[in-house]
């Protein structure tokens, strides 16, 4: 009897990710999914996440090393549709994430309301250029330690984005992140637009933010019309 409540943790930390799967050559980009149970009866958020350059390349265990999928391995339970592609290399493409996006929404129950993207560093950028482009396809965004082109601050403007860059980062400078914020406010002073600055933070501290409730809160907080 000694060995049960062992046995029991194990049941239940197992049965708790059972929901989380691989997704491979039906989309460019392969990717992990994470399914809430009641999914097949309600219609439920997407969340989106986009890694860094360190996780890039063929092996999807790397994508589990931080950020959301990270943060569910240590007991996160996120009420949405969790969606984590892999670039192979290189920058992320904003036609091939809406292709994951696409593809979710036509075989799972999506409220279409409620997509939000998140990304850090590499996926940082890759959220700002996919909202860039496609801002009419998602809810909300955050955008941690990256960047995104300056052309693209009025349609920035139209969504609800949150961008935070730690003040000590010397692998993206924190201008990065000032320059389409800049761009954002100079389109629509009035845009629903929060920048943090993370004080202290470097360009690895900052994954934090994945552990902690500020983020997923303001996310599943905004709601398209």
């Amino acid at each position: 009897m000694k060995f049960y409540p062992i046995f029991l943790l194990f049941f239940i930390v197992s049965n708790s990710f059972s929901q989380l799967k691989t997704i491979t050559g039906k989309t460019t980009y392969p990717f992990w999914i994470n399914v809430p149970e009641k999914e097949s009866t309600e219609k439920q958020p997407v969340l989106i996440f986009l890694h860094g350059k360190s996780l890039s390349g063929t092996d999807l265990n790397r994508v589990r090393r931080y950020g959301v999928l990270r943060a569910m391995d240590k007991g996160r339970k996120i009420p949405a549709i969790v969606v984590a592609p892999q670039v192979a290399k290189g920058n992320w493409n904003p036609d091939k994430v809406l292709e994951v996006l696409e593809y979710v929404k036509k075989n799972y129950n999506v409220d279409e309301s409620r997509i939000y993207v998140c990304g850090m560093s590499l996926g940082g950028y890759g959220t700002l250029h996919f909202a860039g482009k496609y801002a009419d396809k998602i809810t909300a965004a955050v955008a941690i330690c990256g960047g995104g082109n300056v052309k693209d601050g009025c349609k920035l403007a139209t969504i609800p984005l949150w961008i935070q860059h730690g003040d000590k980062d010397f692998i993206v400078p924190m201008s990065e992140s000032e320059k389409v914020v800049n761009a954002i406010r100079k389109c629509n002073a009035k845009a629903n637009l929060i920048f943090t600055i993370i004080k202290g933070g470097n360009h690895g501290s900052v994954e934090s933010v994945f552990h902690q409730d500020a983020m997923y809160d303001w996310l599943f907080e905004q709601k398209r019309e």
